[in-house]
């Protein structure tokens, strides 16, 4: 049997290792456009920050290639499927045979119509070759960034190059920072605390120019405002690497469309991670990405495995402090909550329930409750008994 797996992320190499533990004998090949093997995406954060160098985040060494006989093929990428022949296109020119093939293509950053985006300076966040062009920049003395997009990884990327003494300014379209992950009180306290770090935020507005002659010297914004700058970093969202998907005619709406064994409408072609949408989802998170790639491996080698959705959330560090958003946080009110919150010491806790059941959550500053509380989402344990108990903050009902 001949596995090709077209990507090196986490969705392609928890497959891989999937399917060898069930075939010890198929051919496998993994694909990437990358130069690097598989690495730690989440840890590009702790690369810009100087805290880790390149090997550091890299997950699995040559070794481990070798040991599960494994195929790595670097600086290629997959440009065309020939599906009645079962046969890839690498480039530039390589013809590659497979039975069944995954599609791990991942994601790529999402950059708006925005004139000038094409000059020197100006950068996404997505790969480790980003963050390496990233750091040498602000290396030749460029140290004034900004970032267009007030979301996870703009903050956390702003806040890397701002402990190196580089001074930081956000610019995000919505009212609030992390639109996806806080509600905006939770917001409101996260703003406080990190313009006290030093953080600049121009909320509600969009940048309608980056000027400069060669290389940036700053943006207009559709307000009129003007930001001076050296460098800028966009971080507007992630959007499906479907250019390959869209050649071989498959069907895509948020994502490409894959059912619950990871299949898509073609036969032995499977897909997984930041490309795809299950049952109406794109998720776009790590844990999601590992636990299709781990399904797509298992029914690639003739196994049985069903995916049934992940929980939406997320585990972070924004600029140092912890936050825990998961499930639905009812940023427009909707539903019931109980909230806690201490300006003062910028911590903010929000349950959200409908029913008798606990559905999301928001915790900031304070995440030792998380395990419990995303246990109880997960299960959807009957608050009923202990309803009074929560409005207090007494959590030990949930154990």
């Amino acid at each position: 049997m001949k596995y090709v797996i077209a990507g090196n992320g986490v969705a392609g190499t928890t497959a891989a290792a999937l399917i060898r533990k069930i075939d010890n004998d198929g051919m496998i090949t993994i694909i990437s456009d990358e130069a690097y093997p598989f690495y730690s995406r989440i840890r590009l954060i702790d690369f810009l920050s100087g805290d880790v160098d390149e090997k550091s985040i890299i997950l699995k060494k040559d070794t481990w290639y070798e040991e599960n006989k494994i195929n790595l093929i670097l600086n290629r990428a997959v440009t065309d499927i020939d599906v009645a022949k079962k046969e890839l296109t690498i480039s530039p020119d390589k013809k590659l045979k497979y039975d069944k093939l995954l599609m791990a293509t991942g994601g790529i950053p999402f950059v708006p119509a925005i004139a000038g985006a094409d000059k020197k300076g100006v950068f996404t966040l997505r790969t480790l070759k980003d963050a390496i062009a990233i750091r040498e920049y602000a290396g030749m003395g460029n140290k004034r960034l900004l970032i267009i997009g007030g979301g996870v990884l703009g903050l956390e990327a702003g806040n890397a190059l701002r402990k190196s003494g580089i001074s930081v300014a956000v610019v995000e379209f919505f009212p609030r920072l992390l639109p996806r992950q806080m509600d905006p009180d939770g917001a409101d306290i996260l703003r406080t605390q990190m313009e006290k770090m030093g953080f600049r935020f121009y909320l509600g507005t969009k940048t309608k120019e980056i000027f400069g002659a060669d290389k940036v010297e700053g943006v207009l914004l559709e307000d009129g405002r003007r930001i001076d700058c050296d460098m800028i970093i966009i971080s507007a969202g992630v959007r499906p690497n479907a250019a390959l998907a869209q050649k071989a005619g498959l069907t895509i709406e948020k994502g490409l469309i894959v059912n619950d064994r990871m299949e898509t409408d073609l036969p032995d072609i499977y897909a997984a991670g930041d490309l795809i949408q299950h049952r109406g989802v794109f998720y776009g998170i790590w844990p999601a990405a590992e636990k299709q790639g781990e399904v797509a491996g298992i029914n690639m080698a003739e196994g049985s495995a069903v995916y049934e959705g992940t929980t939406i959330s997320n585990f972070l560090k924004i600029a140092g402090v912890g936050l825990v958003a998961a499930g639905n946080i009812d940023a427009e009110g909707k539903h019931e909550s109980i909230v806690i919150k201490y300006p003062g010491k910028f911590i903010y806790k929000k349950l959200v329930i409908k029913g008798n059941t606990i559905i999301g959550t928001i915790l900031y500053g304070d995440i030792k409750d998380m395990r419990k509380i995303l246990k109880a989402i997960e299960n959807r344990t009957d608050i009923s008994v202990i309803r009074n108990e929560l409005e207090n903050w007494n959590l030990e009902g949930l154990s």
